[in-house]
């Protein structure tokens, strides 16, 4: 039996289709349901129009078939055989396309023929121009092309193989002095700049006499056994720092920003960084000047410890100092890296470390019972101890990220700037809980 073509089982269909909705419409027109031959006729036009249908969905997947088998080329007629009808077929029973070199297909192409339509009597003249139309090919199956093989390549997408922490500094200021958050663009406080303890015990007055005649000064003198009670004082300055701006930026361009997803966490990640590096910074080395914090270097009354004999004796004397004058509780050590290797590398005079040297578990991570906190902020041989409770950082607005091509010639160029920027204040309360110690030998 003859295999139906594609034409023959579109129309098959189409007859099945037509004739039952020929039979729906007229028991629709009359207003009534389906007779018992008309609803088996039904049913059977309806079976032949599905099973054709099925048939075309099937003959159109072999198609596709073919013509997938006739793209992959030569290779696969290589196992190919001819018939004795003079059709090639491969193994699987396929039939092949006739395929045409290059030049065959050329030469039969419509742009070849227009071209020899422009030669009189088919013949070029030596002065004449030839000029052909560009004839199509089946482009060439390539892995540098993302619509030929090359769509199959994937890129590897690595990343940042060891991330930005190469490039940053630990930062751990923010973990020790206190915290707080404003909504005001200038912070008012109290500094407490020294205080005078001169509480004694006093006897019972044994006269209600008034204090005797001025004394020396014309200042009052107090009666003998008036009972007056000694005079303390604290000494006090209002203090107003503004908030301030911290911000960078950097460019990028519009498709690193939408193709790789993870360039934005790392830009994300870096300028966060930056700015919370930069608020360390002020916060130990700001002058007060301009858009500067007042940092902890140069506040009026933080004490001094100078060197003595060695680091840790010297770093101890200053931890007394806190103790004793700044009367406040030390709660960290910050060092630069430099100083904390000097210390790492103490050793007695046996030639011992005190830390347990390069094989051992021992570090300067803690000394005489605080924390020490490795910052670039403090310049090599100073160091500081204190209650950095006693130092505050308000939040006026937490690092931000935005993102504009609105910036010089941005727009045309496919790039976008990406801004981080922060907003805080910084103040140090009671300058004498703190002292400034020389690491210099």
């Amino acid at each position: 039996m003859p295999t139906m073509t594609l034409a023959d089982l579109t129309g098959q269909m189409k007859h099945h289709l037509e004739q039952a909705r020929a039979i729906a419409k007229t028991a629709e027109d009359e207003e009534r349901d389906f007779t018992t031959e008309e609803a088996g006729q039904l049913r059977e036009h309806m079976a032949k129009a599905t099973a054709a249908k099925s048939e075309i969905e099937k003959q159109k997947g072999n198609d596709e078939l073919r013509r997938a088998l006739a793209d992959l080329g030569d290779d696969i007629a290589l196992n190919a055989k001819t018939d004795d009808d003079g059709r090639r077929r491969t193994a699987s029973g396929f039939e092949l396309p006739d395929r045409k070199t290059i030049g065959e297909a050329f030469v039969d192409s419509p742009e070849y023929k227009a071209l020899i339509e422009q030669a009189p009597n088919g013949t070029f003249g030596q002065k004449q121009r030839v000029q052909s139309g560009m004839a199509g090919f089946k482009s060439l199956v390539t892995g540098a092309s993302d619509t030929s093989a090359g769509a199959w390549v994937v890129n590897d997408q690595l990343g940042t193989q060891v991330g930005l922490d190469a490039f940053q500094r630990p930062l751990r200021l923010r973990d020790v002095v206190t915290n707080g958050t404003t909504s005001s663009d200038t912070i008012e406080y109290v500094r407490v700049t020294s205080v005078t303890n001169n509480a004694a015990p006093v006897a019972e007055a044994t006269t209600s006499a008034a204090p005797t005649a001025p004394g020396g000064a014309g200042a009052l003198v107090n009666a003998t056994g008036g009972g007056y009670k000694p005079e303390s004082a604290i000494a006090a300055a209002k203090v107003t720092t503004p908030v301030k701006t911290i911000a960078h930026w950097i460019p990028i361009t519009k498709r690193a920003l939408s193709d790789a997803a993870q360039v934005r966490t790392l830009i994300d990640a870096f300028l966060r960084y930056g700015l919370e590096e930069e608020l360390e910074d002020q916060m130990i080395g700001g002058d007060g000047t301009g858009e500067n914090f007042e940092g902890l270097g140069n506040v009026s009354g933080v004490q001094a410890q100078a060197w003595d004999t060695n680091p840790l004796t010297t770093l101890r004397r200053a931890k007394t100092k806190v103790r004793t004058v700044g009367r406040s509780i030390a709660n960290a050590y910050l060092l630069n890296p430099q100083d904390v290797e000097t210390i790492d590398l103490l050793q007695d005079n046996e030639g011992r470390y005190y830390f347990g040297g390069p094989s051992g578990v021992g570090s300067a991570q803690m000394l005489w019972n605080l924390p020490v906190i490795e910052t670039e902020a403090v310049p090599a041989g100073v160091g500081y101890v204190g209650d950095f409770r006693k130092a505050i950082l308000w939040d006026r607005e937490q690092a931000t990220i935005q993102m504009t091509d609105s910036h010089l010639d941005f727009f045309i160029r496919n790039l976008v700037a990406i801004l981080a920027e922060m907003r805080a204040a910084f103040g140090v309360v009671q300058p004498s809980a703190f002292v400034e110690v020389d690491l210099t030998a």
